[in-house]
């Protein structure tokens, strides 16, 4: 390994490369909708667990409020999403999905299903390279915390 090290043998560049490649695919998919990847992600933690607080919302998705608080502001803007502060703490603000936001998905997962499906990645190997990555995750974030 120590005698190759160029920029195609690194896995840095390598996960790099693909995640910018997925990205650009879905935002393909995304365009119809008006939406980021970014704000993609946004929606998948809460059709998951809607009516998060703002904090678990950043941490989940592992950003930070400069980044989290425009995108919010937008897609709230857009009718994707309500924030609004808790009764007993006005600072905190709940993070909710309107019915835009609920009954959007179905088409969202169709449109990505079909652009991912058009470029033929075999479902093993789909499912192999995430759990890889799963595992690779979870022993980088061991090593950096």
């Amino acid at each position: 390994m120590q005698d190759d090290l160029t920029l195609a043998n690194q896995l840095c560049f390598s996960t790099y490369h693909a995640s910018r490649l997925l990205i650009k695919l879905y935002q393909q998919a995304l365009q119809p909708f008006s939406l980021t990847y970014p704000q993609y992600l946004v929606l998948l933690s809460l059709w998951e667990n809607d009516r998060q607080p703002l904090h678990d919302l950043g941490d989940r998705l592992d950003f930070g409020s400069n980044t989290l608080t425009p995108l919010l502001r937008r897609m709230e803007y857009n009718g994707w999403l309500t924030r609004t502060p808790q009764v007993d703490d006005r600072r905190q603000l709940i993070i909710s999905l309107t019915e835009y936001g609920r009954t959007s998905k179905p088409a969202i997962f169709d449109a990505i299903r079909i652009c991912v499906d058009a470029q033929n990645i075999d479902p093993i190997q789909y499912n192999a390279a995430l759990q890889m990555n799963h595992a690779l995750i979870e022993k980088l974030q061991k090593m950096l915390n």
